[in-house]
């Protein structure tokens, strides 16, 4: 065997710990398969004196994560910080500068920052990986990467952020309102410190950039992504969407249009019967659609100690091996910044209405829809009090910005007794 692959990891958290976790029980296997030991050097994190129940004393500490990034003594930066900037990014930065390869579960550093890092990386000649910043132990970067690099991907679509679909299905198969929900989720550390990364759609919205990044060959562009968070979900329209044969996810949707690169990641309809609609808990599912192979999905963890360190095992090992490949899957430098589109297709959508109980009210809500050239494929009035009767309007195909005309102008009539919402149904 040859000589050991040196990693110094910065950020001890749960992702950290599973790392060294793995190294330390499966050395054996570990060389086997990387064809030469892996093994850390050195390793760095905010307090020394934590418990984190894994044994440290064999390597050095660290108390600069930028130091830790130049040790002679590493071959590979493993970044397990967090975070667009600050300390994550200066030591990434001095990785690269210091001739390291670097392996990150980043996603919001490489969402922001990807285009730069990966010219930097390049120009060093050094890998910058990231298998774990996408879907947690779902192999979804070596797929397109790799394994779909024969195709002319079509689109990418999948439900990303396991924090909101636990909050979804939890609240479908408990019969719980999201803020129930949301507090549950808080207490069991399911939700970021910052809690709208996950309940806004900005944590899978990091992910689904980076996935279009790859999948079409353009710059990384968060701003260009269109996003939508959970917030306004409630329990009555998860019921609602079940009695109608759908069910609600955070779903990500990426496609070059005609019109430019397509991004959104927002609350969605599925049939009941698609694989997307069958997702429970943290389960992440990623939809790609090539040319040559048609419709692959995959599925599994998308958070947690396990899977996330497995994914930075993946990367470890294609390091160990001595591959090579560009960042985003072709050379940095012929990446193009995309032009950017909103929604373009066609597609049926759902509008929730709870409209005051008075003569005329669903009268005006049919004028506005036709006003807006909008049809109407079914309708369902559910039970309800002397105040509120809640409507689920299902319509014919139609492009987003003519049911959004149509929208707007139903919620300027002053006929419903809370915010109206509208969701797209995506056949999936």
């Amino acid at each position: 065997m040859s000589n050991a692959l040196r990693l110094g990891i910065a950020g001890l958290g749960t992702v950290g710990v599973g790392v060294i976790k793995i190294i330390q029980e499966h050395a054996t296997m570990l060389e086997m398969r990387g064809g030469r030991p892996v093994t850390i050097t050195a390793v760095s994190a905010r307090s020394k004196t934590k418990n984190r129940d894994v044994d440290l004393s064999d390597y050095t500490w660290e108390d600069n994560a930028v130091e830790l990034a130049k040790r002679d003594d590493i071959d590979v930066f493993v970044e397990l910080i967090g975070g667009d900037s600050g300390p994550a990014k200066a030591s990434v930065e001095a990785a690269i500068a210091a001739g390291k390869d670097v392996i990150t579960a980043n996603k919001a550093l490489l969402a922001m920052h990807g285009q730069e890092l990966a010219v930097a990386a390049e120009n060093a000649g050094v890998n910058l990986r990231y298998e774990a910043a996408v879907a947690g132990g779902i192999p979804i970067i070596k797929a397109l990467t790799d394994g779909l690099a024969g195709n002319k991907i079509n689109r990418v679509m999948g439900v990303m952020n396991g924090t909101c679909n636990y909050i979804l299905t939890r609240m479908e198969s408990a019969n719980l309102p999201y803020e129930t929900v949301f507090e549950e989720a808080n207490q069991l550390g399911y939700l970021e410190a910052d809690p709208n990364l996950d309940v806004g759609g900005i944590d899978a919205a990091h992910k689904l950039v980076l996935l279009s990044s790859i999948a079409f060959g353009t710059q990384v562009n968060f701003a260009g992504a269109e996003l939508e968070g959970i917030g306004e979900v409630t329990i009555e329209d998860i019921e609602h969407a079940r009695d109608m044969g759908f069910r609600i996810k955070l779903l990500g949707l990426a496609e070059m249009t005609d019109a430019g690169l397509e991004q959104s990641m927002r609350p969605s309809l599925v049939p009941a019967t698609s694989p997307l609609a069958q997702l429970e808990g943290g389960t992440n599912m990623v939809v790609v659609e090539g040319d040559a192979v048609g419709q692959i999905a995959m599925r599994g963890a998308g958070a947690g100690e396990g899977p996330t360190a497995s994914a930075v095992m993946g990367d470890v090992m294609d390091i160990a091996r001595g591959l090579k490949m560009p960042v985003f899957g072709q050379p940095a430098s012929t990446l193009k910044e995309a032009k950017i589109a909103k929604a373009s297709g066609k597609s049926a959508f759902c509008l929730r209405l709870n409209l005051k109980d008075e003569a005329g009210a669903m009268a005006k809500v049919s004028s506005a829809l036709a006003d807006a050239s909008v049809s109407i494929d079914r309708m369902r009035q559910f039970s309800h009090d002397d105040a509120s009767a809640p409507v689920m309007i299902v319509t014919h195909p139609v492009e987003r910005t003519t049911v959004e005309a149509a929208f707007a102008a139903i919620a300027a009539l002053n006929i419903t007794t809370q915010e109206p919402l509208m969701l797209g149904i995506v056949d999936a």
